[in-house]
């Protein structure tokens, strides 16, 4: 395993790559490079760094110190996007924390809306996906940091696009919708309420609609938490983890979409593959961070308000590696 971890350190030497753009298939990446060894790992871990693009300075150097407590936990920011340069469009549509603890006994995924309300650093108020547009990676990763005032370890950006080819690799992906309805515009399509199998445009409609919702976002991220749990069940399935030609598949269709930070190697993958071989669906734990509702800013914009007392919360269990805990006390019922 050392020779394999040095081969790909070596390999990774020789390759680098310029910024890509957007999120949520780290976890992807990292539960299959931990279903199979040997030379199969290389190849994945060749595909992987063949296929990524690395985001140059995406951890601020000022990141918070980590707490001796949370010494051997790890945050990875993931973030959504659909356009790879800071600019006017470049906002980010989505936003989850992953947080692994320091016993790698589970997974804990939380969104933070993408319209909330929060002090961008050197630009004020702003809505926090506006960090993308003026700052990029960076500032997105620096102002999430602050907010929650512990470091960000990783980051990963993924253009929803690798979304269609993904799913398709895998031969759909079910998912529990718990609302039925019609995404918006020309070549929209009807969700029935219920068991659905999700593939190519039809998953990435399914991600991205929010206009079709009395609650717009807060429906929409619901559905984006419910097709993650849909794909992570099988990623980690026996018809995917014992099938070769699919792994493959999967990891070389979305690495092409998938940025991330210059630690973030195929090295690093491999190893928290390894730590989290034990954890399976149940283990994964998904919610929102809470947040005071909707609410209007100073400058006539439609935001969502900060909860302080759940952010001071959501602070002190990473300080003290209690997500769990945490999340679990949330409404005191199952989260996700």
């Amino acid at each position: 395993m050392t020779d394999f971890f040095s081969d790909v350190q070596e390999e990774q030497a020789r390759q680098r790559h310029p910024v890509r753009a957007t999120i949520l298939v780290f976890l992807v990446l990292v539960l299959v490079a931990g279903a199979v060894a040997g030379g199969y790992v290389w190849n994945l871990a060749r595909t992987f760094n063949e296929g990524t693009q690395t985001i140059a300075g995406a951890i601020p150097e000022n990141s918070p110190e980590k707490t001796s407590a949370a010494a051997d936990s790890r945050n990875i920011l993931l973030i959504g996007s659909d356009t790879r340069e800071p600019g006017a469009d470049a906002r980010s549509d989505t936003m989850m924390l992953v947080h692994v603890p320091g016993d790698r006994s589970a997974v804990y995924v939380m969104s933070i809306m993408r319209d909330t309300w929060t002090q961008i650093p050197g630009h004020g108020e702003h809505k926090i996906n506006a960090a993308m547009a003026l700052g990029g990676v960076p500032l997105m990763v620096e102002t999430v940091q602050d907010m929650i005032g512990v470091p960000i370890d990783h980051v990963a950006v993924i253009d929803f696009d690798g979304f269609k080819g993904l799913t398709e690799a895998l031969g759909g992906v079910e998912v529990d919708n718990a609302q039925g309805f019609q995404s918006e515009g020309a070549n929209g399509e009807y969700f029935a309420a219920g068991p659905l199998t999700l593939q190519g445009d039809s998953a990435l409609k399914f991600v991205r609609e929010r206009y079709a919702f009395a609650d717009g976002d807060y429906q929409r991220v619901r559905n984006q938490q419910a097709f993650m749990r849909g794909l992570l069940t099988k990623l980690i399935s026996a018809e995917t983890l014992a099938n070769p030609v699919r792994l493959s598949a999967a990891t070389g269709a979305i690495s092409p979409y998938l940025s991330v930070d210059e630690g973030l190697d195929a090295m690093r993958v491999g190893e928290l593959a390894i730590e989290l071989r034990g954890v399976r669906a149940g283990d994964i734990e998904m919610f929102t961070l809470p947040n005071a509702g909707i609410g209007t800013s100073t400058d006539g914009q439609s935001i969502v308000l900060p909860d302080e007392a759940a952010v001071t919360g959501l602070s002190e269990a990473l300080k003290s590696d209690t997500v769990g805990q945490y999340a679990r006390s949330l409404n005191g019922e199952r989260l996700g």
